[in-house]
């Protein structure tokens, strides 16, 4: 049984500075192994290193360079000076490039030290079986990540800053385009734009620069929320009656999500041998007082017939969806998840990013009762995917 008094109870405990790498976030992690041993069962853990230079460094890097190239080309000046520039800036970019490809590899800047928590409950039918058919099981992943992260800027006002950084450089490439070749008679014209463009790409570029990682934030949405769900679901199907037959079930507590998926970048090893097929993850991560759900573009049957669940509850819940905007600069598990070809459903709250990675992503932003209509509607969906396997 669901039990909102134990939600609000987890959902507090886990809501203090816990920022990747540091004592805040071994603190996070002590508590939920404890969590899961008072549940009777034995977690797994994963250590691994990581360093803050993907997740804080060469995202600044990247932005500066960006702009030196659309200031380089905008002046337009015939010297040998600017096309060596441009040489230096595009090898960088490339270094960079072949350097992040596998971000978790890196150990430039700090190197610091998180872990990967987690649980297998194996399904019925396995467990009858002494796990002979284990190639064969679907699994679920419920996936929530231990760590918090504060700014400056709050997580809507850096996307602004990104969306106003592109749309300012796409707009100036296609001035500088029109100004020196397509319409060169309003050259002057085109260049005092330019001027108005660059300057505002400028202004992006310096607010994205001084928007400095802290350890202010408490996380209580992000994500302390999807901690308390992980937990309760961990707690409901501890209970051996509760198994689903068809599925083996995971819970996992990633480390150093918040520089740049660290801990589910790492994760992705131990679970990439799993039939995909058969298998798909629930990513909770940020969830304020509305459902949005990202089921992705390419979705199994399974997350198909489960997101159609969830479109039409009978909880009283309004599921929204496909929001509008573009939201750049968000990373997630579960987004990582769906490049590696797993198939999966994130939930989390659009609507709170003016909270998150700030001093106001408190406890009361947070609506319990919802999170438990979630874990109720969870399982019901869970149970009635079970029978149709």
């Amino acid at each position: 049984m669901i039990d909102e008094k134990r939600l609000k109870e987890n959902l507090t405990t886990f809501s203090f500075p816990r920022l990747s790498g540091t004592d805040g976030e071994k603190k996070a992690l002590k508590l939920a192994r404890s969590k899961v041993e008072d549940l009777n069962q034995d977690p797994l853990s994963q250590t691994f290193v990581f360093s803050t230079f993907f997740g804080r460094v060469y995202p600044k890097i990247a932005f500066v360079s960006g702009f030196a190239i659309l200031f380089l080309l905008f002046i337009n000046v015939i010297t040998i000076i600017i096309p060596i520039s441009l040489a230096f800036i595009a090898m960088l970019m490339v270094v960079l490039l072949l350097l992040t490809r596998k971000p978790e590899n890196i150990r430039i800047k700090n190197k610091l030290n998180s872990e990967n928590l987690y649980v297998k409950i194996r399904a019925k039918h396995n467990e009858r079986d002494n796990g002979k058919e284990e190639r064969k099981m679907g699994n679920i992943l419920f996936m929530c990540h231990l760590d918090s992260k504060g700014q400056r800027f709050s997580i809507l006002g850096r996307v602004r800053i990104i969306r106003t950084w592109v749309f300012s450089w796409i707009i100036l490439v296609f001035i500088l385009i029109f100004r020196n070749y397509l319409l060169p008679s309003l050259y002057v014209q085109l260049h005092v734009l330019g001027i108005v463009v660059l300057g505002v790409n400028l202004i992006a570029t310096i607010l994205f620069l001084l928007n400095t990682t802290n350890d202010e934030s408490i996380g209580a949405i992000d994500n302390s929320s999807g901690i308390a769900i992980v937990l309760e679901l961990l707690n409901h199907f501890t209970n051996l009656e509760s198994r689903l037959e068809n599925f083996n079930l995971w819970f996992v507590f990633t480390g150093a999500e918040e520089c740049g998926t660290m801990g589910i970048r790492n994760f992705y090893n131990i679970i990439s041998g799993v039939n995909k097929e058969q298998s798909f993850f629930f990513n909770f991560d940020a969830i304020a007082r509305n459902l949005y759900l990202f089921p992705g573009k390419k979705r199994s049957k399974q997350v198909e017939t489960i997101f159609e669940m969830f479109l039409k509850n009978k909880k009283g819940i309004e599921i929204k969806r496909n929001p509008k905007k573009i939201y750049f600069g968000t990373f997630s598990d579960g987004y990582y998840l769906k490049k590696k070809k797993f198939y999966g459903i994130g939930i989390g709250d659009l609507e709170s990013y003016e909270y998150i990675h700030s001093i106001h992503d408190t406890v009361d932003k947070v609506d319990v009762p919802l999170l438990k209509k979630l874990c109720e509607m969870i399982i019901d969906n869970l149970i009635a995917s079970d029978n149709q396997t």
